[in-house]
């Protein structure tokens, strides 16, 4: 397993991506998802230049921003109410928030911590039972009232697309994201920051990066498939 090498090939990946479409964002972010994944693992990568991992358990991440502190870590599984106050102050980004109870917990913890929470907003465009997310019909309201929480802070949105063989097949729900992250950004609401459009995993990264994303999560071809 040479991590170093994998995340050059990622990066090149992202780059030739970048170069065949016009819908391309200049930079794009590349989040490396380390869950399951042993320290030793993570702080190979984060000597081979890669500060930024993403985990989907609360309890994983937890102990892993304890020992790299210096790294970004991000928070991109379902979030349950009842483990918001072990993250808050600890996250560069929650990228699930996917409902008004969730909101209420962080904006409770956050306030009570003096730190404003950044946060994306999960949307199940597929509207797949097995996956969390608010469905598109519900997500202009849901930022509108985005507006009463002054210790939350909404930097764009993010999805995940079904898992499928071949990843053109994703290409529609990619694009139809981006139509929303663009729409939202057009409404310009005050208190909504449409910057980080985050889609595309280790099977589909270059056809998110082709339809916009400008954050990627890539774990196993990064490190490698999970057990």
């Amino acid at each position: 397993m040479d991590i170093a090498a994998n995340l050059r090939e990622v990066q090149e990946n992202i780059r030739l991506a970048q170069q065949r479409s016009i819908h391309a964002a200049e930079h794009v972010r590349l989040l490396a998802v380390s869950k399951t994944k042993p320290m030793e693992m993570i702080q190979t990568a984060y000597a081979a230049g890669q500060h930024e991992f993403g985990e989907n358990r609360v309890q994983e991440l937890v102990p892993k921003q304890a020992e790299l502190p210096e790294a970004a870590w991000h928070l991109i599984g379902h979030l349950q109410t009842n483990k918001v106050k072990y993250i808050i102050g600890k996250t560069k980004l929650i990228h699930s928030l996917d409902s008004i109870a969730l909101a209420d917990e962080i904006e409770k913890r956050s306030a009570k911590a003096e730190v404003v929470t950044q946060c994306l907003v999960q949307v199940n465009i597929a509207e797949e039972e097995s996956k969390s997310g608010l469905f598109v019909p519900e997500l202009a309201d849901f930022l509108d009232a985005m507006a009463d929480y002054p210790h939350l802070h909404i930097a764009g949105l993010m999805t995940i697309g079904p898992i499928v063989t071949d990843p053109e097949e994703i290409r529609p729900v990619f694009a139809e994201l981006r139509t929303l992250f663009l729409r939202e950004r057009e409404r310009g609401l005050p208190h909504i920051e449409m910057q980080w459009l985050s889609m595309g995993m280790s099977h589909d990264y270059p056809v998110a990066v082709e339809e916009g994303a400008n954050i990627v999560r890539v774990g196993s071809s990064i490190f490698g498939s999970r057990s």
